[in-house]
């Protein structure tokens, strides 16, 4: 076996935010190598200058110019990515961290013309809008969930106010771009959750786009279609009567387990009420 082999192979074994990371990797050490690279995805905070460069709304989060800036970068997407596809599927995570990105950078060309001297001529990087998303995701969608810190038990809502108390005072600080962005990552998340709990996937419109595009580049082969079907004599897999002898944490971790083999879609509406109701 070659040593591109051997890459392929790696890279094959990867799931999508551990992907999205080495994509971030490499573009890093392009743009200490070559640094125009990076300006060439840099998000403009002038309209005028993005209407010039509109891929950069998306760009943006995969640029990065400080060392420590994408190594926790990384780090926080590396942690939620294992504990995300754990319970969604990667289309969820996908859509969640782009449009976590495009919601931020919106907010902070939002700013800008609003109030131009608040940003001047900036230009913002970093991961950190989508970052956030996933995490507010997480803590939306499952706030009472219990997560492990030192001898504490934080309930994950407890978390995403933290979160959120620090990007708003980072707003009176030096990165007032890039807290306003975190904040329109914030904001994604949070919706998105909301919306999903009540059974509306606020992202297939720009899941379906991202299949479009990538399907451009596929050859026209088409596979046999997949049909998901809903058994509804049963909950998560179980019988009703075994799956009522279960405690509400068990059940919820069937239903999350449901969802990251099946997705959203897979449940029964007596599924999705149940875990309405465990998220309130």
């Amino acid at each position: 076996m070659t040593l591109t082999d051997d890459i392929k192979g790696k890279l094959k074994r990867l799931n999508v935010l551990e992907k999205i990371i080495a994509i971030n990797v490499v573009i890093f050490v392009l743009g200490l190598l070559f640094k125009p690279v990076i300006g060439w995805l840099e998000l403009p905070s002038n309209i005028g200058d993005f209407i010039l460069q509109p891929w950069s709304i998306v760009t943006y989060a995969f640029a990065h110019y400080d060392f420590l800036h994408i190594l926790f970068n990384m780090i926080w997407l590396y942690v939620i990515g294992q504990w995300f596809l754990n319970l969604f599927n990667p289309k969820l995570a996908l859509n969640i961290y782009f449009l976590g990105a495009i919601c931020g950078g919106l907010l902070y060309l939002l700013a800008h013309a609003l109030f131009p001297d608040l940003l001047g001529n900036s230009r913002l990087v970093g991961a950190s809008a989508s970052v956030r998303a996933l995490l507010i995701f997480l803590c939306a969608y499952m706030p009472n969930h219990g997560m492990r810190f030192f001898t504490f038990n934080l309930k994950l809502w407890y978390i995403g106010v933290a979160i959120v108390v620090i990007d708003l005072f980072g707003l009176f600080g030096y990165n007032t771009g890039g807290n306003l962005a975190h904040l329109g990552g914030v904001l994604l998340g949070y919706f998105y959750a909301k919306q999903l709990v009540k059974g509306n996937d606020i992202g297939k419109g720009f899941e379906r786009f991202m299949d479009g595009f990538v399907n451009m580049f596929k050859s026209s082969k088409k596979g046999p279609l997949k049909t998901v079907h809903k058994n509804k004599g049963k909950v998560g897999g179980y019988t009703k009567a075994d799956f009522n002898e279960f405690n509400n944490q068990k059940k919820i971790d069937v239903i999350l387990d449901k969802i990251s083999k099946s997705g959203y879609d897979s449940l029964t509406a007596e599924e999705k009420e149940f875990l309405f109701k465990a998220g309130k």
